[in-house]
């Protein structure tokens, strides 16, 4: 008894730092990315490629980095918050002017051969700078609500120019979330959005349109303080922002237009724009209810689905894990979800709670959009899977933001769930 009251007293100073640390919301990120080392591995069987093996070394870099923020005070990124939302400025204006390009984009920028994606860190940057903003002053009150959308606007200006319209999106449901999590209005949420779903509308459905309209004008009438000022100005700004939704899409080539729309209809295009979701449906389709095995898909080992290791691992997932192997993983990120949801209502404080919210809704935004456009209920965006998907940057910056969300854990108040 002695022998183990020694080994205990040796180990307890050791596990000090961390001793709130959410260990299940630790594990599930190290779960996901063995798992994603595993399917990327698969992906690459037949073409020699290594990516595998750094993504569990990125991974492992990863992890010590998020233990050591975990144990350091996420109170101390309120005082230095403009310093990271500046620099996050700077490296989206720099990658512009000395980043690499590729697939029509400038994105990146090398660093003694290690390519750096600016927008993925820049992700986080937004997060820090939203929560300390809103932590004393909330989105309750307009001027909150626009302080926090100018303080967005500059990043997801930057990111959209490259373009990266994924990033981009990511960008705006950080914000709503935030936004929400800081009593913003949902009204006020809504009437952010409306002008988008507008210019949609007004191609697609003039009737639809009609309804969306008065329903905004509806809502800015009962949530804005200039009620019939509100009111007006919402019909204005949805009638302008339709009719410029509907030059624009009239300036667009074919092709462009396709990219698209090209997710409701992909045998359109099958060669083309269409080809990596027909892939994608028929792989996931291929693996059934149990899966056709690891490293047994058709699809994934004949190669048909491009850079199936990135964007489109999910598909791989479907074919050789099949439909349990999918509703599992859902499972686990559902997991992850709810225990966020708990560390927000439980942190500290305000700034805290803004950080677990931030993070969340990247995650969940992310998730939602890279399952879907694999399934073929969205475009495709160029958005990663979570710690599943190949991309170091990516991979590194969820890390780093899960290590301040355990941060924002092991300084909370003791608590037992």
């Amino acid at each position: 008894m002695l022998h183990k009251s020694l080994n205990r007293s040796r180990w307890k100073p050791l596990l000090a730092d961390w001793q709130q640390v959410d260990w299940l919301l630790l594990s599930i990120p190290i779960g996901l990315t063995i798992l994603g080392g595993i399917m990327i591995r698969s992906a690459e069987l037949n073409q020699g490629l290594t990516d595998w093996w750094q993504h569990w070394l990125v991974g492992s870099i990863g992890l010590a980095l998020a233990m050591f923020i975990a144990r350091s005070r996420y109170e101390n990124l309120i005082q230095w918050h403009w310093l990271i939302y500046g620099v996050t400025n700077l490296s989206l204006i720099a990658v512009m002017g000395i980043g690499s390009s590729a697939k029509g984009a400038q994105r990146w920028i090398s660093i003694g051969g290690f390519n750096l994606q600016p927008s993925e860190f820049a992700k986080l940057g937004l997060i820090i700078s939203l929560a300390a903003l809103l932590h004393t002053r909330t989105a309750s009150t307009l001027p909150g609500f626009f302080k926090a959308l100018a303080i967005t606007a500059v990043p997801f200006a930057l990111v959209f120019l490259q373009p990266d319209l994924g990033t981009s999106l990511v960008f705006g449901a950080i914000t709503l979330g935030m936004l929400y999590w800081a009593n913003a209005n949902p009204g006020w949420l809504l009437l952010l959005i409306s002008p988008i779903v507008s210019a949609i509308l007004f191609s697609v459905s003039l009737p639809g349109w009609f309804l969306w309209t008065a329903a905004m004008a509806l809502i800015a009438w009962r949530t804005l303080p200039w009620s019939w000022h509100g009111g007006l100005g919402a019909v204005l700004i949805n009638f302008v922002s339709g009719e410029l939704g509907h030059i624009f899409w009239g300036i667009l080539k074919d092709y462009q237009k396709d990219r698209l729309i090209l997710f409701i209809n992909p045998d359109k295009d099958p060669l083309g724009g269409g080809y990596h979701l027909i892939q994608s449906r028929i792989a996931i389709g291929a693996g059934e209810l149990w899966g056709q095995g690891l490293n047994q898909g058709t699809q994934t080992q004949l190669n048909f689905i491009p850079e199936q290791h990135t964007d489109f691992i999910f598909s791989a997932i479907g074919e050789e894990l099949g439909f349990v192997g999918c509703m599992c993983l859902l499972l686990i990120f559902w997991l992850f979800c709810l225990r966020m949801v708990i560390l927000a209502r439980t942190a500290k404080d305000n700034f805290g709670s803004l950080l677990a919210i931030g993070v969340l809704s990247m995650i969940v935004f992310q998730v939602i959009v890279n399952i879907g456009m694999t399934i073929g209920l969205a475009p495709v965006t160029g958005i990663p899977l979570p710690w599943v998907s190949y991309g170091r940057s990516a991979l590194l910056t969820n890390f780093l933001a899960l290590g301040v969300v355990e941060s924002v854990a092991n300084y909370r108040p003791r608590l037992r769930f």
